[in-house]
């Protein structure tokens, strides 16, 4: 015969394990994230939507990504890599061991062999050097934006498909601005008759617009993000130069934010994009409504990307029930696997880890209220890869 008591005192005993690891999941302690990215300077306010945007990810879950508690401990470089190589430095000293927030190149490459030496995962929400996509790719780098030549490749295509025969292009000197040159000319079937390299956030553009009306482009090719845009815009439409040059850029260099800065001086752009704010997805959606709810103002293409690595840390985090250490190669295959609903509508990983995505033409033009908007046109490419990934072995 079953004796009772012995049924009794198995099944105290199983409500007490029980108990045990349902207070161990309430106390579980929250995986630290560490956001590294540029929130002061002209550009800060690039990092201002890429922070808020994650955070708005963190915030609808309630403190926590994929069901996961989370610290995301903040700070600012300030633009300068030698900064973020030593913020980067003390956040691996004190046990960080995933990353984000990257915004610009240079400092990219200041902060990727600290994470990436240390063992630790980097996912990036806009950054996206070159080297990274093809021979120095690593298995705990990805990228959840872009790889730079991209939005300059099918800024090419556009120029093409608009007729330019003649064109300039300018841009910084530094990773990403070479990447953006390299990027354009891969695709271009005009000729190029100048290459111009300024300083990275530079102000004033005189004397490259100077030479830019001896030379009598078609077209002008250029990539300069945040504050450097916005005046390059204003310099550009009060030369008189707009009205005779058109003017084509990624997304990146007349962002919304930029836009409402520019005003009238922004009016004409053709610009390659991988989202638009009329994207009609249910992501898309409910994004833009969250984030303006939130913040009081319009999400920029950055605060997109930033949501999206949010989410695709979340489906990662969940995956591993927030062991990334513990078990790197199941989280390493969830974030590859890329199980998130995307702002994009549709999203995946190239054997590099970073994206293949589609590419649009937006037109800078007024409204029917006068209001300057995107214009969405078309798509530029579909299913987009960089041209890297084929050098990279991933190890």
């Amino acid at each position: 015969m079953k004796n009772p008591a012995l049924h009794r005192i198995a099944a105290a005993v199983l409500l007490a394990v029980a108990g045990c690891g349902s207070a161990l999941a309430q106390t579980q302690k929250p995986v630290k994230i560490g956001f590294i990215d540029t929130l002061s300077t002209p550009a800060g306010y690039i990092g201002e939507d890429q922070r808020d945007a994650f955070m708005l990810a963190v915030k609808e879950g309630g403190g926590k990504l994929g069901g996961v508690p989370v610290d995301v401990v903040v700070e600012d470089d300030g633009l300068k890599p030698a900064a973020a190589k030593q913020i980067a430095d003390r956040m691996v000293q004190d046990g960080i061991r995933l990353f984000t927030g990257v915004n610009f190149s240079n400092v990219m490459a200041a902060v990727g062999p600290t994470v990436l030496n240390a063992g630790a995962f980097y996912v990036g929400l806009n950054a996206g050097p070159s080297n990274y996509a093809g021979k120095a790719c690593n298995k705990n780098f990805f990228s959840a934006s872009f790889q730079n030549d991209s939005f300059s490749d099918t800024a090419g295509i556009v120029a093409n498909e608009l007729g330019m025969k003649r064109m300039v292009v300018m841009a910084p000197n530094y990773q990403a601005g070479r990447d953006a040159v390299n990027g354009f000319k891969s695709t271009y079937k005009g000729q190029i008759v100048d290459e111009i390299y300024t300083k990275l956030d530079q102000s004033d553009f005189s004397v490259e617009l100077a030479r830019i009306r001896s030379l009598a482009p078609d077209a002008i090719f250029q990539f300069q993000p945040g504050g450097a845009g916005i005046n390059l815009a204003k310099q550009f439409a009060n030369s008189g130069l707009s009205g005779k040059i058109k003017m084509i850029t990624p997304i990146y260099s007349m962002d919304d934010r930029m836009l409402a800065a520019s005003g009238a001086a922004a009016k004409g752009y053709y610009l390659s994009s991988p989202w638009s704010a009329d994207l009609d997805n249910a992501q898309n959606k409910h994004f833009l409504q969250a984030f303006e709810a939130a913040y009081h103002r319009t999400p920029t293409v950055y605060a997109a990307q930033a949501y999206d690595t949010a989410n695709l840390i979340a489906s990662a985090l969940k995956a591993v029930g927030g062991d990334v250490t513990g078990k790197a190669d199941a989280f390493r295959a969830a974030l590859q696997k890329a199980d998130f609903p995307s702002v994009r509508g549709h999203f995946k990983f190239a054997a590099n880890h970073y994206p293949i995505q589609d590419w649009y033409l937006l037109h800078i033009e007024d409204d029917s209220a006068g209001k300057l908007v995107y214009k969405d046109l078309r798509v530029i490419a579909r299913d987009h890869v960089d041209p890297y990934v084929g050098q990279c072995k991933m190890q």
